[in-house]
């Protein structure tokens, strides 16, 4: 296997992205989280701003019905809805489908476990943690006060799961969507991490 590609989708307040860098770091590869914005952007010709500001108005998509489950297609520049949500992400899966092909690295979110799920050398991660793990790493990174938090975390893990519905027509939580399903709460960063390596060189054979 020359190149391998970690996808990792977690809950808020679950270390998740630290842990991706972590492994990035360790494994030596590229860490991809809103890089693949400025990806997209480039790729497109579309201004990133447009794609961050996707990323930042937290859509509730529990509302929305995709016209389309993601396949992969793309809008020409002369279509009407080229800078359309669903067409900005559309971009952004072709950016990470041309990443799994070149080269190995580490990627947080943007359902890359859906959009990569029939490339062989994929990983697909889930991170979670009991209530108050995240609470406490939530607290940690976010000046929100503490009666605040626990509805800052339900809204945050709502978008994401809305989210991924939306795009993908599957469930985030569906277990059968990854390979590993990690508690860093009871693991800790570090054990997660080596639990990832150990599993990518026992089905590599590395």
């Amino acid at each position: 296997m020359e190149n391998i590609v970690i996808t990792v989708n977690r809950q808020y307040g679950s270390g998740g992205k630290t842990i991706a860098k972590m492994l990035a770091e360790k494994m030596g590869v590229k860490y991809y989280n809103r890089e693949i914005v400025k990806l997209a952007s480039e790729e497109s010709g579309i201004d990133e701003a447009m794609f961050a500001k996707v990323d930042e108005k937290m859509v509730n998509y529990s509302f929305l019905k995709p016209k389309k489950i993601y396949s992969g297609e793309l809008k020409t520049p002369d279509s009407y809805d080229f800078t359309s949500d669903d067409n900005l992400f559309n971009f952004q899966a072709k950016v990470l489908k041309q990443l799994a092909q070149k080269e190995s690295c580490v990627i947080v979110g943007r359902c890359a476990n859906f959009i990569l799920k029939d490339y062989p050398n994929v990983v697909s991660v889930f991170v979670h943690a009991d209530k108050d793990f995240c609470r406490e790493q939530a607290l940690a990174r976010v000046s929100i006060p503490e009666k605040e938090i626990d509805k800052f975390i339900e809204k945050t893990d709502k978008f994401r799961a809305d989210y991924y519905k939306y795009h993908t027509g599957m469930h985030w939580h569906d277990l059968r969507g990854y390979d590993l399903c990690l508690n860093s709460g009871k693991l800790g960063f570090d054990k997660c991490v080596d639990e990832i390596l150990s599993y990518i060189k026992v089905r590599f054979d590395q």
